[in-house]
């Protein structure tokens, strides 16, 4: 039996491939589980997404980013990729969100505990000038001076420095979730410092700004959360 050829490949074969590759079942792109998100179906068959890659069974991969999950729920390609009649709930791109969005807050608590994640916008200027600073927060509905006087910092440490890139910017949550979720650590600037901690939340926030597609955080502050 003469072998298929790549271009000869069943729509099963392609399936094998997607899985054991890491390749998007969307875009059929590659990646790196860091900019990937995995997917298994449940016991009872629904499609669940698997954020830290450690749920038992058959997985896909779909690339971190809202359009393409909403795509695949659309175009029901998890049970192909997953060979089983997996069901995909119309609202699996708002849930994945969610789960990204508590990874992140769940993050940046451990961060504070650690000492690497501070509040307050003094604080958080004397970081960014210092270098100190890995990522700045705000809250979406943040005051717009206060928002530009740590933008004016950022831009000041970056000449100081002669660094190549700024400092991220992220405005992620507003006021009212943070204090939702955070309680008392609710916050309307932060900022994470270097360590394992704090890199997990630079990390998990630049996750969920590219799984939103608002686009990369710039000098004149990060990109608000879109309506849902």
């Amino acid at each position: 039996m003469i072998p298929l050829g790549k271009e000869q490949e069943s729509d099963d074969d392609r399936a094998d491939d997607i899985v054991n590759d890491r390749t998007c079942i969307v875009t059929r792109e590659s990646g790196s589980p860091e900019t990937l998100i995995r997917f298994v179906a449940a016991p009872d068959g629904r499609v669940v997404p698997d954020l830290r890659r450690q749920l038992p069974g058959r997985g896909c991969w779909i690339k971190a980013e809202r359009a393409l999950v909403d795509r695949a729920v659309q175009k029901k390609l998890f049970a192909r990729a997953l060979k089983t009649e997996a069901k995909a709930d119309a609202d699996l791109g708002a849930l994945v969100d969610r789960l990204l969005a508590a990874d992140l807050v769940g993050m940046m608590n451990l961060a504070r505990k650690a000492g690497q994640f501070i509040s307050g916008a003094m604080k958080v200027d004397a970081a960014v000038r210092s270098g100190a600073a890995l990522a700045v927060f705000h809250a979406a509905d943040a005051a717009a001076d206060g928002v530009r006087k740590i933008d004016q910092a950022r831009k000041a440490w970056k000449l100081g420095s002669q660094a190549e890139e700024d400092i991220p910017s992220f405005s992620l949550f507003t006021g009212k979730e943070l204090d939702e979720v955070m309680g008392q650590n609710a916050f309307i600037h932060a900022c994470a410092l270097a360590g394992q901690a704090g890199e997990g939340v630079v990390k998990r926030a630049t996750m969920l700004e590219k799984y939103r597609g608002v686009g990369q955080s710039g000098a004149d502050g990060g990109a608000g959360r879109p309506e849902q």
